[in-house]
């Protein structure tokens, strides 16, 4: 935490939390076909901006993708400081480049002078290289959000900073998505058909508003990049991982805390005590300038979860807290919403130019 405090300068950008998943078993694992293709050849140059692909190795051995867009369209290079892109749960940096180039974070962000570094998580699918492990081993999927955390945003603030020398602005969306109970989590499987028509036979659920907490009334990309949207593959996590979401429930603890291995002892084995230890919000420093956007029509990021979250925030310095609240907003409005430029991501350029 206190190399992340040294990292990030000037902003921490959130727009909007997951804390409400079922519970999961096995590993969860979502592979695309491979190809030598990466995302700045398929995504970034084909729209004429210039990009390059960095690699970055966690302290427990991960191999991460990094995609930088150093210029804008213009070919001028950046002025402003680097801008960290992280995508949600089972997506990956492509999530920053799906609208058009005027309506996409990453390119508007290019445009505008900043530096723009795009992060994969790991068991993205350019994100499964590892020291030792392959993603065909079952040790390399026993991580949770806490190694996202300890591991992976550590290694990549610092590579960032070290390449660039400067702070860094930070941009995080989502957290999680979805979770099934079997060993392989394939969307178009007939497992998953089969429990998706089990669940809206069920009198007591509404298909409807299970598809649009997701995708909601503004989604979703508008343009001939529509295909791309579409074909583009969920992509792998840890089951976990998805536990670990789960346990991660504001509403029901009112708690964000360490994974919890499910009993006193096996608890007390990894932290010395016989309950996870607690993520204290309040520690954020109350001088980061914070910009938190959330939607209410995401029945995934419940507003009474975010607001449990804001709550521990209170002692936070109203100088430097942003909120931004829509009611006709799903959780993939912020990013792939046909007016999500207007709605976010001019809001956000001014709160970069302020911070």
């Amino acid at each position: 935490m206190a190399l992340m405090r040294k990292l990030i300068t000037t902003s921490l950008v959130v727009i909007f939390f997951v804390s409400s998943v079922s519970a999961a078993k096995n590993k969860l694992q979502i592979l695309s076909d491979q190809n030598d293709d990466g995302i700045c050849i398929s995504m970034v140059e084909t729209q004429g901006y210039g990009c390059e692909e960095h690699k970055v190795t966690t302290e427990d051995g991960y191999i991460l993708s990094l995609q930088r867009i150093p210029k804008g369209i213009s070919g001028k290079a950046a002025t402003k400081p680097p801008v960290l892109l992280q995508h949600g749960l089972l997506m990956d940096g492509i999530t920053w480049l799906l609208n058009p180039p005027d309506q996409s974070l990453a390119f508007i962000l290019a445009d505008e002078g900043y530096d723009v570094w795009i992060a994969n998580t790991r068991g993205t699918k350019y994100s499964q290289g590892h020291t030792s492990l392959s993603p065909q081993d079952p040790e390399y999927w026993e991580w949770s959000w806490d190694e996202l955390v300890d591991f992976d945003l550590p290694a990549t603030l610092k590579y960032v900073h070290d390449q660039t020398g400067q702070k860094l602005h930070y941009v995080g969306h989502s957290l999680g998505l979805y979770w099934l109970g079997i060993h392989e989590f394939d969307p178009r499987g007939d497992a998953v058909v089969k429990l998706l028509q089990k669940i809206c036979q069920d009198p007591g659920n509404n298909c409807s508003d299970l598809m649009t907490s997701f995708t909601g009334p503004n989604c979703c990309v508008n343009s001939s990049r529509t295909d791309i949207f579409l074909e583009h593959e969920p992509q792998a996590t840890a089951t976990k991982n998805m536990i670990h979401i789960a346990q991660s429930n504001l509403t029901r603890k009112g708690t964000i805390e360490k994974y919890d291995f499910g009993s006193e002892e096996e608890n007390n084995k990894h932290y010395g005590q016989p309950n996870p230890p607690e993520y204290i919000m309040a520690n954020i420093p109350n001088n980061i300038p914070l910009f938190f956007g959330y939607g209410g029509a995401d029945y995934l990021s419940d507003v009474n979860d975010v607001k449990t979250l804001l709550n521990k925030l209170q002692g936070h310095n109203p100088d430097k807290l942003v909120l931004q609240y829509r009611e006709d907003y799903a959780h993939a409005d912020f990013v792939f919403g046909i007016n999500t430029k207007q709605v976010v991501y001019d809001p956000l350029m001014a709160f970069f130019k302020l911070n």
